[in-house]
């Protein structure tokens, strides 16, 4: 699929780019190459294909989920300016 000119114009337009002269026969070509390789990809047979949701066929290795540090609630509000009842007590931003 081959761009025109126009084409490559009006899609700066609506993308809000501000292309030069000299840039538009680059933009034209490099968009027309992306909408022949777009077209290419649609041209290949995918019947039977099954979808993956990654090109390779990887197990995501996961941790197991467990605690790893310790509370440490009263030594960081033993140095916080006002505590009530184990939270932090802050101004009032909002009126």
């Amino acid at each position: 699929m081959s761009l025109q000119r126009e084409q490559v114009e009006k899609i700066a337009h609506l993308a809000r780019i501000q292309l030069t002269e000299d840039d538009i026969p680059r933009y034209t070509d490099n968009l027309s190459s992306i909408f022949d390789f777009v077209e290419q990809l649609n041209s290949v047979n995918t019947e039977g294909i099954v979808a993956m949701a990654h090109p390779l066929d990887a197990v995501a290795r996961l941790r197991p989920d467990m605690v790893t540090e310790t509370d440490q609630r009263s030594h960081f509000q033993a140095h916080a300016p006002s505590v009530e009842a184990g939270l932090y007590l802050v101004p009032k931003v909002i009126e």
